[in-house]
């Protein structure tokens, strides 16, 4: 215990003796470089916990819900979405365990490398770089259906070459990525700020649409619960392939499954903030319960409202013909649900909103995938031109390779954008299964080594609760969704869903086991996990923050209520 106490003061590490365990790193690469020549800890809990809303919520509520909603019914898609927030739950609260107690910049791939295995890290950090090269310009693309919606007249290349949303947003995304974090940071804070207050719109004009509050005064109530319409949906889902009414009936449920997924992937991306983030111990936590439950309430509540206002089965087919549309943002529920209530304009007003928050949500995917980027830089997985950063602490190099990739939203000239969307969907969910699968084993492996070597969760910063059972809950649970969401590949194969639904799957596989022939890497035995090189630094960094904050007095009330949002 003598050994452990000294350790965990700082005033050793034992990397020396087990760099035979960190195959291919530098031991300097496990301590965060100064802040001149690194990352800059200038986001707030608040801002945080907005980074991750807005990133979090996009197209897989707005628009990927109608289709969820068609397949699976209305109980269906709440039972699904509710299944799949508490895997993000348990997901969060694993990471925030770890961010809390060491809070460094280089994302979860670092935890990765430390508590499991180098080339876990990196196919973990590469996995995650790869999916945010696809999900910024599939949000842009997106922006692209969405401005569709009022017009198909005009062919989608000219929107891209003159104005079209996507390079609004590409040149958005780029240069508020270059002011810096404090800047982007509190731009980022403002839109995900309205994104919330339309949210609650929606879903005030949701609950009034039911309770009658409508053009035709019709009361809804749970009608759409109900024969013919619910509560599990029409079972018409590949019911002309299965030719059977229940198995149909259960493959639409199970779609909700693998769109929910597809929806609360992003949330995570908190654990790649905590490298700018002020007192991480103290807001990283803070910012994960507010996330989630922020997100917990719009996704399960918002999908809530959207089975009481929009039928699974239409008698009239606008859900299926928006679903089935090139414009593809026509299939946002919460559009049809206007058209099918007889309010006019409001439909343009809701689609305008949505453009702004796919926007959004291309916004901080850019911040992500290049602070993920200068992470594996930092550890020496990925090359050192990616670690520069400029006096504002913007990894430049890094920034301009992910905007580089936005360039694939012109795969829709040839491919039609719904298409393009759908690929993109398939390519993005499995990346993000992998990243949340690698997070819950790394906490795994990080709990088994706290427990070698005699240090209690009880002291951390913050401490997961569920655990071990919720990591192992989380991981089985994903991996089985992962494994089945492409299903429907198969009923009849179709080689483009197939390969964009599973070429994730052995890409992660093709990282993990190139790095170990190369370095000859091994599992980290749990008595050999270094949990220390580093921490020292940045406890005097959140103790130097602390002194500075409490030099400038309390706060006023409107500071506190500002800072609580």
């Amino acid at each position: 215990m003598a050994d452990l106490e000294k350790r965990a003061s700082g005033e050793s590490s034992d990397f020396s003796n087990q760099d035979a365990y960190y195959a291919g790193l530098d031991p300097n690469t496990l301590v965060d470089p100064d802040e001149k020549h690194s990352l800059h800890r200038d986001l707030s809990a608040r801002q945080i916990s907005m980074i991750a809303l807005g990133g979090a919520i996009g197209t897989g509520l707005i628009i990927g819900s109608g289709t969820a909603l068609v397949r699976g019914g209305p109980l269906g898609i709440f039972l699904g979405y509710s299944f799949v927030g508490v895997v993000c739950y348990m997901v969060m609260v694993a990471l925030g365990e770890m961010a809390a107690y060491l809070p460094h910049k280089k994302g979860f791939p670092g935890y990765g490398t430390r508590f499991v295995d180098p080339a876990f890290g990196f196919a973990l950090g590469w996995n995650y770089v790869l999916k945010y090269l696809i999900v910024t310009p599939n949000n842009i693309n997106a922006a692209g259906v969405v401005i569709q919606y009022w017009t198909q007249k005009v062919h989608i290349a000219i929107w891209m070459l003159v104005y079209l949303p996507e390079l609004i947003g590409f040149s958005q995304v780029f240069f508020v990525n270059l002011l810096g974090v404090r800047v982007f940071g509190e731009l980022e804070f403002w839109f995900s700020s309205i994104k919330v207050v339309t949210l609650i719109g929606l879903l005030l004009m949701g609950i009034i649409i039911d309770l009658g509050g409508n053009p035709k005064h019709d009361r809804l109530g749970f009608r759409y619960w109900d024969h013919p319409y619910g509560p599990m949906g029409s079972g018409q889902f590949l019911s002309t392939k299965v030719h059977d009414h229940h198995l149909a009936i259960f493959l639409g449920f199970w779609s909700t499954l693998t769109n929910a997924l597809f929806a609360y992937i992003g949330t995570e991306l908190i654990g790649v903030t905590v490298g700018e983030a002020q007192a991480p111990r103290k807001n990283i936590p803070i910012a994960i319960r507010r996330t989630f439950f922020r997100i917990l309430v719009f996704y399960v509540g918002g999908v809530f409202v959207i089975s009481l206002i929009v039928p699974s089965v239409d008698e009239d087919n606008t859900l299926f013909i928006a679903s089935k549309s090139k414009a593809g943002a026509a299939a946002s529920p919460f559009v049809v649900a206007t058209t099918l209530a007889g309010i006019k304009v409001l439909n343009h007003i809701i689609n305008a909103a949505i453009l702004l928050f796919v926007l959004s949500a291309a916004n901080s995917d850019l911040y992500i995938g290049t602070r993920t980027l200068y992470g594996l830089a930092v550890q020496g997985q990925a090359p050192k031109i990616f670690a520069k950063v400029n006096r504002t602490g913007v990894p430049i190099p890094a920034l301009l390779l992910c905007t580089a990739f936005c360039a694939l939203v012109f795969l829709n000239v040839s491919a039609g954008s719904s298409k393009v969307f759908g690929w993109f969907v398939n390519l993005v969910s499995t990346f993000g299964a992998i990243t949340w699968m690698c997070i819950c084993y790394t906490h795994i492996r990080f709990m088994k080594a706290l427990k070698a070597q005699g240090m209690s969760r009880d002291d951390l910063p913050y401490k997961a609760p569920f655990q071990p059972w919720g990591s192992w809950f989380a991981l089985i649970s994903t991996a089985i969704i992962t494994i089945f969401k492409g299903f429907d590949t198969f009923i009849p194969f179709t080689k483009d869903t197939f390969v964009t639904s599973y070429i994730a799957l052995p890409t992660f596989a093709l990282f993990y086991g190139g790095y170990k022939f190369y370095y000859r890497s091994v599992l980290i035995p749990s008595e050999k996990v270094d949990l220390i090189t580093g921490k020292r630094e940045i406890d005097e960094e959140e103790e130097r923050f602390n002194r500075e904050q409490e030099a400038k007095g309390p706060q006023t009330k409107w500071q506190k209520f500002f800072e609580s949002l």
